[in-house]
C-alpha cells in the first residue's frame, strides 16, 4: 500500500535503528569499562549479588591481614621466650656448677654475679617484648604476668561476619611463668639479693629452674597451638576468598568475545536501519508518479 501519511516501512526501519543505537552504547560501555554490570540497569539482581560477594571478598582480606599480624604478634612473643629457655638453661648450668665441692668461693662469686645479671634480664625480656606499641607479658613495670596483651584472653576476627572470631586465652600459662621467674630469682622480682649459690647450701634451685624451663614450654605451646590455628584460618580464608572473587567476576566482568561479537552485529544494523530508513522514505516519492 502506497500513502503517504502512513509510510509503515519508515517507521519500522526507524523502531529498529532506535533499539539499535540503544543497544550499541551499552556494548561499548561494556567494552571500554571491561565490566558487564556497570549500572542496576544492566543485570538489577546481579549487581546486588556481585556487591554482596565484593564485600564477602573485601572483608575476608582484612581478616587474613588480621591472621597474618595475630601470627607475628605470637611470632614475635615466642621469640622471646626461646630467649628466656637460653637464659634459665644458662642459669640452671650455673647452678649446677655451684653445688659442687670442687667450686671455690671465688668461682661461686663470678657464678653468683653471672646469675643475677640473668635474673636482670629475664625481668628485662617480660618487662619490654612488645608488638605494635603493646607490651606482650606484662604492663610494662610488674613481672607478675598481668597487664600484658597475652595477660588476658584474645579475640581475633577472622572473616567477614561478626560471628568469625578466635578466641586464645594464655593467661594461665603466663601467670605461671611469671610465678616460675620469680622463684628463680629475686633479682628478676624487685632487684635484692638473689638466689645464692654455695657448694653448702641446699641445690633445690635447680629444680626451681627445671620447673621454670617447663613452664616457659608450656607456654611457647600454647603460642605455636594458636599461631598454626591461625596459620589454617589464614589458608581457608584464601580459598574462600579465591572462590568468591571468581562467582563476583563471572556476575560482574565483560566476555569481550562475546560482547565485541554483539557489538560488530549491532554497527551492521545501525548502518543497515539507516540506509533501509532513507530508502522507506523514498517510497512516498512515488505517489506522484501516479497521479501526473
Amino acid at each position: 500500500m502506497l500513502s503517504i501519511n502512513t509510510n509503515a516501512a519508515a517507521l519500522v526501519s526507524q523502531n529498529s535503528l532506535s533499539k539499535t543505537q540503544s543497544s550499541l552504547p551499552t556494548s561499548m560501555t561494556r567494552l571500554g569499562t571491561g565490566y558487564r554490570v556497570n549500572s542496576a540497569m544492566d543485570d538489577a539482581a546481579g549487581l546486588q549479588i556481585a556487591t554482596r560477594l565484593k564485600a564477602q571478598t573485601s572483608g575476608m582480606a582484612v581478616a587474613q591481614k588480621n591472621t597474618q599480624n595475630g601470627i607475628s604478634m605470637m611470632q614475635t612473643a615466642e621469640g622471646a621466650l626461646s630467649e628466656v629457655t637460653e637464659i634459665l638453661q644458662r642459669m640452671k648450668d650455673l647452678a649446677t656448677e655451684a653445688y659442687t665441692a670442687s667450686t671455690t668461693t671465688d668461682d661461686q662469686t663470678a657464678l653468683q654475679g653471672e646469675y643475677d645479671a640473668l635474673g636482670e634480664e629475664l625481668a628485662n625480656i617480660i618487662k619490654n617484648t612488645s608488638f605494635g606499641g603493646a607490651t606482650l607479658f606484662s604492663d610494662g613495670t610488674a613481672v607478675d604476668g598481668s597487664g600484658g596483651k597475652l595477660s588476658d584472653a584474645m579475640t581475633f576476627q577472622i572473616g567477614a561476619s561478626s560471628g568469625e572470631t578466635m578466641e586464645v586465652d594464655l593467661n594461665t600459662l603466663v601467670t605461671a611463668l611469671a610465678t616460675a621467674l620469680t622463684s628463680s630469682s629475686t633479682k628478676y622480682e624487685d632487684g635484692t639479693a638473689g638466689a645464692e649459690l654455695s657448694a653448702t647450701g641446699t641445690n633445690a634451685i635447680i629444680d626451681t629452674l627445671s620447673d621454670a624451663l617447663d613452664a616457659v614450654g608450656s607456654l611457647r605451646s600454647g603460642l605455636g597451638a594458636a599461631s598454626n590455628r591461625l596459620e589454617h584460618v589464614y589458608n581457608n580464608l584464601a580459598n574462600m576468598s579465591t572462590n568468591t572473587e571468581q562467582a563476583a567476576g563471572r556476575i560482574m566482568d565483560v566476555d569481550y568475545a562475546s560482547e565485541t561479537a554483539t557489538m560488530t552485529s549491532q554497527q551492521i544494523l545501525l548502518q543497515a536501519s539507516t540506509t533501509m530508513l532513507k530508502q522507506a522514505s523514498s517510497m512516498s516519492q512515488m505517489v506522484l508518479t501516479l497521479i501526473q
